[in-house]
């Protein structure tokens, strides 16, 4: 297809991917990185080889000045600013760019996570929110790592709920300042920030932002944390008693906070799943290294059925979540200059187009971080009792994996904002899903169509895929009729319908990359490829069978019950395939590689 025809292809709007077809041209993959962004990507690499990676142990020891140098280095390599526009001292690099260089440094452990806060939540806010001279003031200095950035919302009894803070913010008598009263937990930098997103509630109930400086009056910082993992990211309370702060130093508008803590948490829940894949192809490579060299009877472990088997299930993970990953990516971008050139401001722009598609965020940071945890799992199980010596560096990365389901909101709070969204949607009319809902019962009531229909290639992966969607429109329509508006009480059919969206979205994300690429190479050139997505579409046809079928079975009952697993049946039927040989040719290329191949 030309490139004309390929700019005018539809972009789908965020959810929509649900009830429509897209093209494998329309798809971006990891595959299309340019020139310039493997470079970014290779330099992050050699960042965390050089620098960050042969002092792991002093960074986890906390020693003094340690991380802020690192920080302050990595700012003199220009990785803090790469979404920053040029005039602040960023480098102004487009969305992909910026998602790389969160998967290129997401294999430093604890210097993962503070430079993850410093350039996200810690610098966003400003550069989103602020007025052109806060602007100036902070985000330059944030860019160039003179100052290191933190965020302040959670508090020791609101976590979730974000908005049940307590910190007050009361103006002074001389209305000069705002004298802020309260306490911050976990944040992430604290012990060595300059410049701090803090939110507090105006007069009880007027949410909102303030950026406060260290040593300001009043704003102390507790003792380090000690946490299971991460335990080289500085964590500490932020102690607030009469604190004053300029009234110029109000980020946003009063009362308007929450519009700044949940626009940041979309683009950081994506940048969340590209650092745990970092760490996860990291952890991986660890892991078949030593498979590779570690000897049992008389051979190395790689050679065994049951390690095979685990090689081959890690990469399926890691390259599917890839594929969703950057396909979301390329639509955050796309959007972003759509919306600049309709006359939106660079903020505007790109906090319109991460909620735009803040439901794929949040399936994304569920899957990022559960492929991490079970790539970590996994590989202290092929290290055996050697992964459970701090020795190897297996060890830390499974401590330091598990905080990433709990923070940018949990991921149980994030299936259940998944299926939310979507419904929200529905019901504002942004997202046609009665129409489609309603084809799927009528199809229901008719004969099945048991024609072959899978002349052309991947027809019948296609027809799959088709089919996953039926089930969850099916699943979800048929809850929401029952339910009505006690489905928000039913958080655990929510999250499951939420899990059958997460492996359809994947399954589709997989297809479409390994279509587009079967399309530039040749199908003999994607062997491996194609192992990965039929091995994966086989497999979610019976996990969305087990959540679709759970869920029914929690809201129906009598005939409608039957018809419903009938119906799921049948969309979540694939042929029969034999994954086991398909694991064992995709863990021989890796095994040969002695590295995830891509």
């Amino acid at each position: 297809m030309s490139n004309a025809a390929q700019q005018q292809a539809s972009v789908l709007k965020g959810g929509e991917w649900l009830i429509k077809e897209s093209a494998p041209f329309e798809t971006f993959i990891p595959e299309d990185f340019n020139e310039e962004q493997q470079m970014v990507k290779d330099m992050c690499a050699g960042f965390l080889d050089a620098e960050v990676l042969p002092i792991i142990d002093r960074i986890d020891k906390l020693e003094a000045g340690l991380m802020p140098s690192l920080v302050e280095k990595a700012g003199e390599q220009g990785l803090l600013g790469t979404s920053v526009p040029e005039e602040l001292g960023g480098l102004g690099k487009d969305f992909i760019t910026s998602t790389l260089v969160n998967e290129g440094l997401g294999g430093g452990f604890s210097f993962s996570v503070a430079i993850a806060a410093h350039t996200g939540i810690g610098t966003l806010p400003i550069l989103y929110f602020g007025t052109q001279a806060q602007k100036e003031k902070y985000v330059t200095r944030l860019a160039s790592g003179e100052w290191k950035g933190a965020y302040g919302l959670t508090e020791p009894n609101s976590g979730s709920d974000a908005l049940g803070a307590k910190t007050s913010a009361k103006l002074s008598d001389d209305g000069k300042f705002y004298i802020l009263n309260g306490q911050k937990c976990w944040i992430t930098n604290g012990g060595f920030a300059d410049v701090y997103t803090v939110f507090a509630k105006v007069d009880g109930d007027k949410f909102t932002g303030f950026i406060i400086e260290r040593g300001m009056e009043g704003f102390t910082q507790g003792p380090e944390e000690h946490k299971m993992g991460i335990k080289g990211s500085s964590t500490v309370q932020l102690y607030f008693q009469d604190c004053k702060v300029p009234v110029e130093n109000v980020l946003g508008e009063i009362g308007k906070g929450h519009i700044i803590a949940f626009n940041i948490l979309n683009i950081g829940r994506l940048k969340l799943c590209a650092a745990a894949l970092g760490g996860a192809k990291r952890a991986f490579n660890t892991s078949i290294v030593y498979a590779n060299t570690r000897e049992q009877f008389k051979q190395p472990i790689s050679n065994f059925g049951a390690i095979k088997n685990k090689i081959a299930e890690m990469a399926i993970r890691i390259w599917v979540c890839e594929s969703a990953l950057y396909r979301t990516s390329k639509w955050i971008d796309n959007k972003e200059v759509e919306m600049v050139a309709s006359g939106k401001s660079f903020a505007e722009a790109l906090l319109g187009a991460a909620e735009e598609y803040a439901i794929e965020c949040a399936m994304l940071k569920v899957y990022g971080s559960e492929v991490l945890d079970f790539i970590v799992d996994e590989g202290v199980q092929i290290h055996g009792g050697n992964g459970y010596s701090d020795e190897y560096v297996i060890s830390r990365a499974y401590r330091d994996s598990r905080i990433n389901r709990i923070y940018e909101g949990t991921n149980e709070i994030n299936r259940l904002l998944t299926v939310d969204m979507v419904l929200k949607r529905a019901m504002k009319g942004k997202l046609d899903l009665m129409g489609p809902a309603t084809n799927v019962m009528k199809e229901l009531m008719s004969i099945p169509d048991f024609g072959a229909g899978d002349d052309q290639p991947f027809d019948a992966e296609k027809k799959a895929i088709a089919n996953f969607k039926k089930a969850i429109l099916m699943t979800a329509g048929g809850a929401v009729q029952k339910l009505m508006a006690k489905i928000e009480n039913e958080q655990e059919i929510l999250m499951q319908i939420a899990d059958m969206a997460i492996e359809t979205f994947n399954a589709e994300c997989a297809l479409l990359r390994v279509m587009k690429l079967v399309e530039q190479r040749g199908e003999p050139a994607c062997k491996f490829e194609l192992d990965i997505v039929r091995t994966y579409i086989y497999d979610a046809a019976d996990r969305i069978n087990k959540f679709g079928k759970d869920a029914i079975n929690a809201f129906a009952d009598g005939d409608e019950q039957r018809m419903m697993l009938l119906g799921l049946k049948r969309f979540t039927k694939v042929a029969a395939f034999n994954c086991k040989e398909a694991r064992r040719r995709i863990s021989a290329k890796i095994i040969s590689e002695n590295k995830y191949p891509l």
